[in-house]
């Protein structure tokens, strides 16, 4: 790193768990994101400030105004943007020294493979359940850490599923495709906005944890936060020996 590097990383750098080292190593890595809404926009905001080199992110919307209620990556000037090029514009001015790569669509079975090859690191901020199970998928058939998170009106979850950790359950051990999953999208049921952004940023916090092997990950636990009680729970996620999925 260079003297500007040393000097914006500083405070990464005065914690012995990241040091240079750490440091140059998130600079040298690759996250994939999909989803640029409510979980992508902190999540994306707190990777891009930390410096991880190399940002992909995948959404085929438009921003709404609708959005800007918790999407704090966007604001009213990027109402009928793609939200892809309204994060990217974000995260430029936070950190221009990063890698922004834009996916303009909503990724596919075929699609998705190729571009968890290219991660270090894969983080479902999406809203919808199949998408869900297919990010899954290539993460499993990669061996690449999935942190997934899911907020709807006061509730919020976050886990962490790193198949290279031996007996680490994968998503489909947790909500099997089989099993009755319906998407209610926010607006049916609403959400309350903080509770993306304190779902995101746990997102982020895991993502850099496990690019830099440090502290204890949520892999193979689910948390979860009531906001209106703000009480915290973790419950255990055992792999499923059966599982399709990760069993293969």
């Amino acid at each position: 790193m260079n003297d500007h590097q040393l000097l914006r990383y500083s405070r990464h750098i005065l914690l012995p768990q990241i040091d240079i080292e750490g440091q140059e190593k998130l600079c040298q890595s690759s996250v994939l994101v999909i989803g640029a809404g409510g979980l992508g926009s902190p999540a994306l905001m707190y990777l891009a400030a930390s410096g991880i080199g190399n940002l992909m992110i995948c959404d085929g919307d438009q921003v709404d105004l609708t959005n800007l209620q918790r999407q704090i990556i966007h604001d009213n000037q990027s109402i009928g943007l793609a939200k892809t090029l309204s994060a990217k514009q974000t995260l430029t001015k936070i950190n221009p020294e990063i890698n922004v790569t834009t996916i303009q669509e909503k990724v596919d079975a075929t699609q998705l493979p190729h571009l968890v090859a290219k991660a270090d690191a894969v983080i479902d901020a999406c809203d919808n359940f199949a998408t869900r199970s297919l990010i899954n998928q290539a993460c499993v058939i990669h061996k690449k850490p999935l942190i997934s998170g899911a907020v709807v009106r006061f509730e919020g979850q976050v886990s962490v599923f790193d198949l290279s950790q031996p007996g680490a359950p994968c998503y489909h051990c947790l909500y099997p495709m089989e099993g009755e999953q319906e998407d209610m999208p926010c607006a049916i049921l609403g959400v309350f906005s903080p509770i993306a952004g304190i779902i995101g940023c746990v997102q982020a916090a895991e993502t850099i944890k496990t690019l830099l092997n440090i502290g204890e990950s949520l892999n193979g636990r689910l948390l979860l936060l009531d906001a209106l009680t703000m009480n915290w729970r973790s419950a255990k996620v055992n792999k499923d020996p059966r599982c399709p999925v990760c069993q293969m």
